[in-house]
C-alpha cells in the first residue's frame, strides 16, 4: 500500500452562494448606449468578504447594483448572476423583490438620504421585517429592538424612537446595518459604508461587520477606494477600471504583489501612516521576501534644513520638520488664547458651547494640522478663523486683526488675509457661475482687480492649479471632483492669503486624484509661503503635510506636538485611541494594530 493510498481526499470547496460571469451593464444616454461595466466576474462564498475597489467612474457601484435590480429604467443588464445556483439577471421585479432583503440585502454610503427622514428608525426596521413575514408589530418591534442591541446600539431602548437626524453618523450607519440584517441575508453588499464616517467610528462599524460575519456566515460585498478598510476586511480583491476587472486575487497578493500597472498606481497613491516604530504587537507571518511591498505615497518631501528657533508660544513642537515649511520668525499669523465659541440660541434650542479655551499659534509659512472626531470643534474653529462665526470669549488674531469684537470694515480687511478651502468643492461652488467667474470673485469683490487685469489674474490662478484656460466658461457640474477642488485652491489663492484654512479639503476625493490634489497643495504651499490650518480626520493625510498637529476632543485642545511627536509618541489616552482605530493599507501591519487595540480594549 503506496503513502498516498492513507492519503484522505482533498475536501471539495463548497459552493459560492454568488457566482457572476460575463456581467455587462450599459445606460441608453441622448440615443446611444454606453457601457458601465463590461464582462464582470467573481463569486463570493459564505464567511467571506470580496472587495471592490477603483475609483469614481470604475464600475464598482453599477455592477454591485446590477446584482438585485436596481439600476435606473435606462440601464440594460446582460450575462449570468447566480444566487445560490439561481439565475437573478431577467428575473421578473416581483421575484426579485422577495430576494432583496431576504437574501442579498445593502448598506449604502450615507445612511442620511438612504434612510426615510419622517420615520423613526424603529419603525422602518418594523416594516422591513413586515414586508417579508407575517409577524405581528409587537415581535417586529422586539425582533428591532433585538437587532439594535446586535448592532451595538448605544442605549436602544430609547434610540429605537429616534428619527435618522437625531442619530450620529456612526449611530445612523449601525441603524441602516440593523435594517439589513433584518432576515439574515445571505449576501451583504456594503457600498462604501465607512467614507462618511471619523476613524474611531469607522473601526466600530468595521469590528461590527467582522463580528456580524461570524455570527451570521453572510458573504460580503464591500465597495471602497479606502485601501486601509480594504486592508483590514478583505480575504479577495477584485480592482476595476474603465468598467472592467482588471487584476483580481487573494488580498495580500494583491498589496504585495500586484500585477496590473493600475493596481501598483492605486496602491502608490494611497497616503501611509509611519507608525512600525511605534507598534509592539507580536509580528505574524510576514510575505515573502521579494514580495512588493505597498509604494510610499506621491508626497514624501525631502529632509528640510535645520530650522530657527521657533516663535515664543509658537507651542510644542515649533517650526517644521521636512514637511511643509519651516515657521517662519515673525508675529504669528493666527494665535488664540482661551478661545471659545458657541452657537446662538435659536427658538427653544439654547446656546451650543463647540469650543472652550482653545489655545494654539500658527506662525508664518507653517502647516499645522487639526485632528478629532466628528463634533470635536475643529470645523468650528476653522469658521471663527475667516470670520463666518464671532468669538464668544478668549482672544483670536488672524493676520494680525484681533477678531473678538471687531468691526465690519476691520473684519472685511481681515479677511483679505485668510482664505479657505471647503470639503466638498461642488456644493462650495456657486452652480450658475462659470469657472472663471467663481475664481476671480474674491478680486472683483475686493476691488483689486476689474477688467483685463481680472482676466489675467484668472487665468494665472487657473495655470498655477494646472486647469487649462479653456475650462474658465465651464460650470461646476460639467468638472469632475478633483477639477472642482482645484477650482476651489485656485479661488482661495485669489487674494494671496496669509493663512488658509483646508477643511477636510481631500476627504471626498478617491484616493489617486486625492493624491495629485496633496502634491498641488504642497507645492503651492511652497510656492507662495502661505500659513495652513489643515483639519482633517484622516491622519495619514496630516502626517504629509503638517510640521505640527493639534488633537480636538469634546471641544477642547488636549495635545499638540510635532508630527512625529503626535503619532509615535502620543502622551494623552485620547490621541492613542485615535491613532490606533486609523486602518493601515497593509493587511499585516493592520491584523498587528488590530491585535494590539483588541487586547489594549479587553478588560
Amino acid at each position: 500500500m503506496t503513502a498516498q493510498s492513507n492519503d484522505r481526499p482533498a475536501q471539495p470547496r463548497p459552493e459560492p452562494i454568488l457566482r457572476v460571469s460575463g456581467l455587462n451593464v450599459d445606460f441608453y444616454v441622448e440615443g446611444e448606449w454606453f457601457p458601465a461595466a463590461i464582462d464582470v466576474g467573481y463569486e463570493v462564498h459564505a464567511g467571506e468578504v470580496v472587495a471592490i475597489v477603483g475609483e469614481s467612474g470604475s464600475g464598482k457601484t453599477q455592477s454591485a447594483m446590477a446584482l438585485v435590480g436596481l439600476l435606473p429604467p435606462n440601464a440594460r443588464v446582460s450575462g449570468s448572476v447566480k444566487l445560490d445556483g439561481r439565475e437573478l439577471v431577467g428575473m421578473r421585479a416581483s421575484e426579485l423583490q422577495t430576494i432583496r432583503g431576504a437574501q442579498v440585502a445593502m448598506v449604502f454610503q450615507e445612511p442620511m438620504t438612504a434612510l426615510n427622514p419622517v420615520y423613526t428608525i424603529g419603525f422602518q426596521i418594523v416594516e422591513t421585517i413586515r414586508a417579508h413575514s407575517r409577524m405581528a408589530s409587537k415581535r417586529a418591534r422586539a425582533r428591532a429592538l433585538e437587532l439594535l442591541r446586535l448592532v451595538d446600539m448605544p442605549d436602544p431602548a430609547t434610540r429605537i424612537d429616534y428619527y435618522p437626524h437625531q442619530l450620529s453618523g456612526g449611530q445612523r450607519q449601525r441603524a441602516m446595518i440593523a435594517q439589513a440584517l433584518v432576515l439574515d441575508p445571505k449576501l451583504l453588499i456594503a457600498d462604501e459604508p465607512t467614507t462618511a464616517l471619523d476613524v474611531t467610528v469607522q473601526a466600530e462599524i468595521l469590528g461590527l461587520m467582522r463580528d456580524l460575519r461570524r455570527r451570521i456566515d453572510s458573504g460580503i460585498i464591500l465597495i471602497t477606494h479606502d485601501m486601509g478598510v480594504v486592508a483590514d476586511m478583505a480575504d479577495r480583491i477584485c480592482v476595476m477600471k474603465d468598467g472592467r476587472i482588471v487584476e483580481a486575487g487573494a488580498s495580500r497578493q494583491i498589496f504585495y504583489q500586484p500585477r496590473h500597472p493600475y493596481t501598483k498606481l492605486l496602491l502608490a497613491a494611497v497616503p501611509k501612516l509611519d507608525l512600525e516604530p511605534a507598534d509592539a504587537a507580536p509580528r505574524l507571518p510576514s510575505p515573502p521576501a521579494d514580495a512588493a511591498r505597498p509604494a510610499s505615497a506621491a508626497i514624501r518631501q525631502p529632509p528640510a534644513p535645520p530650522p530657527a528657533p521657533a516663535e515664543p508660544g509658537l507651542g510644542a513642537g515649533g517650526a517644521a520638520s521636512g514637511k511643509g515649511l519651516s515657521a517662519e520668525a515673525g508675529e504669528p499669523v493666527m494665535a488664540s488664547e482661551g478661545l471659545t465659541l458657541e452657537y446662538p440660541r435659536r427658538g427653544r434650542t439654547g446656546a451650543f458651547r463647540a469650543v472652550e479655551d482653545f489655545d494654539l499659534r500658527i506662525g508664518p509659512g507653517e502647516v499645522v494640522g487639526l485632528v478629532g472626531e466628528s463634533g470635536s470643534g475643529k470645523s468650528t474653529v476653522g469658521r471663527a478663523v475667516v470670520g463666518l462665526l464671532p468669538v464668544h470669549a478668549g482672544s483670536l488674531k488672524v493676520a494680525g486683526y484681533q477678531l473678538n469684537g471687531i468691526r465690519p470694515a476691520d473684519l472685511r480687511r481681515a479677511r483679505e488675509g485668510v482664505s479657505i478651502v471647503f470639503q466638498d468643492p461642488g456644493s462650495s461652488l456657486n452652480p450658475r457661475l462659470p469657472i472663471g467667474q467663481s475664481v476671480g470673485e474674491p478680486l472683483a469683490l475686493h476691488r483689486l482687480a476689474r477688467g483685463k487685469e481680472l482676466d489675467a489674474r484668472v487665468a494665472e490662478l487657473l495655470e498655477q492649479v494646472r486647469l487649462p484656460a479653456s475650462l474658465r466658461n465651464r460650470y461646476p457640474h460639467e468638472l469632475s471632483g478633483g477639477q472642482r477642488q482645484r477650482v476651489g485652491i485656485a479661488r482661495a489663492l485669489a487674494l494671496k492669503p496669509k493663512l488658509l484654512i483646508a477643511d477636510e479639503p481631500t476627504s471626498a476625493l478617491d484616493v489617486s486624484v486625492q493624491a495629485t490634489v496633496l502634491e498641488l497643495f504642497s507645492e503651492l504651499q511652497q510656492e507662495h509661503h502661505f500659513a495652513c490650518l489643515f483639519i482633517s480626520h484622516d491622519l495619514a493625510v496630516v502626517e504629509l503635510l503638517a510640521s505640527r498637529i493639534a488633537v480636538m476632543s469634546k471641544g477642547r485642545l488636549v495635545e499638540t506636538g510635532t508630527a512625529a511627536e503626535i503619532l509615535r509618541h502620543p502622551r494623552e489616552a485620547y490621541t492613542r485611541e485615535l491613532i490606533a482605530a486609523v486602518p493601515v493599507p497593509d493587511p499585516d501591519l493592520q491584523a498587528r494594530r488590530r491585535l494590539a487595540f483588541e487586547r489594549r480594549a479587553r478588560p
